[in-house]
């Protein structure tokens, strides 16, 4: 096996946040709102509120791939590298099951997932620049956010919506068992006004998306 070089790493990347911003890899598990019949009856304005929490929710999975992808890019401890990537395998899961969502919803993503996805990236490799530890900690940190916003989207999901509760409902255990694992590898605790800052940022982006 020969050693890749800067370009086929560089080329690879460009391949994965392609394939994350445009949704193109497929699910490896199967959709938990598989067995669920969709309901033709759900009204226009319950239908229009699942597609805008959708497509905030896919969004966010969008970010979660660039986040790994810029952890795994400056984290220089090879167990955590590995540790991003499996996460993010799980989190293309989320990002494929809520792509076929809108689908189904006959809603659109975000035009603005290119620069979601530049800014979460930015966001991992510099979280990833100062250690194991950091890295960790704000993995930690985002999915355990990430829950509490998926907590909020089960309480404003129509209640004739199951198959987007289905999918929710999933990912939530997968983040919470994501932020489990950080924290038994040695996430640190990140200082407040950090963890301020993530929430300021994630209403911004969340508002945006909702709309756009």
């Amino acid at each position: 096996m020969r050693t890749l070089t800067g370009t086929d790493r560089l080329l690879g990347f460009l391949d994965r946040a392609f394939a994350a911003v445009a949704s193109a890899s497929p699910a490896s598990r199967p959709n938990p709102a598989a067995a669920l019949r969709e309901d033709d009856a759900l009204p226009p304005a319950e239908r229009e509120l699942s597609g805008a929490l959708m497509r905030v929710n896919h969004v966010g999975e969008v970010c979660a791939q660039a986040l790994y992808e810029g952890h795994a890019a400056t984290c220089r401890d090879p167990q955590v590298r590995a540790a991003f990537r499996e996460a993010a395998a799980e989190e293309a899961d989320h990002l494929a099951w809520t792509r076929q969502r809108l689908d189904e919803l006959g809603a659109r993503p975000s035009v603005l997932n290119p620069v979601w996805y530049a800014g979460a990236f930015a966001l991992g490799a510099t979280a990833g620049v100062f250690g194991r530890g950091v890295a960790l900690g704000f993995m930690r940190e985002t999915e355990l956010q990430v829950e509490r916003h998926l907590e909020g989207h089960e309480v404003r999901l129509p209640a004739g919506d199951a198959r987007s509760r289905a999918i929710v409902g999933q990912m939530k255990l997968d983040e919470a068992a994501h932020a489990g694992a950080a924290a038994a590898m040695g996430a640190v605790e990140l200082p407040q006004p950090v963890k301020a800052a993530m929430r300021v940022a994630a209403r911004v982006m969340t508002a945006t998306a909702h709309r756009v």
